[in-house]
């Protein structure tokens, strides 16, 4: 098992560098038509990812084509356009220019980063002794956190906000890219 948290960051830019060429990529297709949806649909829609990964871990046959790591990918995207929509609300129209997009979602993936180094400092590495399906199942349980942080108005009495679940949903996706890269090199 590796206990190097430097050979941790340099992966993980790796695989935020992944996701952000697509998110680029799909930005400049469909532009920030993102900035409609509303919190709780971007909940949903990472926990239809979510679900499809579990599924196609249980052994479901995929009928689109598409394995588990591009759905880690989108888990990533979404959770940085969820942490978008906490700071800036939802909008009828599209509202920020395809420069602005890109900042705020360097701007969040730094943050998520830098998170993931000082946990990754106090866990010591982990993550790397746990299995991808694990990553899956907490991702589900966050997404569930999120769930009920939004049911009640977004409030917690002691408990981490909307915005530390989607930065450790991001994480745990960032985790299984490495981990799903590696068995394929």
């Amino acid at each position: 098992m590796c206990n190097n948290p430097s050979k941790t960051e340099e992966q993980f830019k790796v695989a935020l560098s992944r996701c952000r060429d697509l998110f680029e990529k799909k930005l400049r297709d469909y532009g920030a038509s993102w900035r409609i949806l509303r919190s709780s649909s971007l909940t949903d829609q990472l926990f239809i990812k979510a679900k499809r990964i579990r599924s196609l871990e249980m052994g479901i046959e995929s009928m689109v084509g598409e394995g588990i790591l591009p759905e880690f990918i989108a888990l990533v995207n979404y959770g940085i356009v969820g942490l978008i929509q906490l700071e800036k609300g939802c909008v009828d129209s599209v509202d920020i220019t395809f420069d602005e997009a890109m900042s705020l979602y360097d701007h969040y993936a730094d943050t998520t980063l830098q998170l993931m180094l000082k946990k990754n400092n106090d866990y010591a590495e982990a993550w790397r002794g746990m299995r991808v399906t694990s990553y899956t199942d907490f991702i589900l349980t966050k997404l569930q956190r999120i769930k009920e942080i939004e049911d009640h108005g977004g409030t917690t009495l002691v408990s981490e906000g909307i915005d530390a679940n989607y930065m450790d949903i991001i994480n745990y996706a960032v985790f299984g890219i490495i981990k799903l890269s590696e068995q394929t090199a």
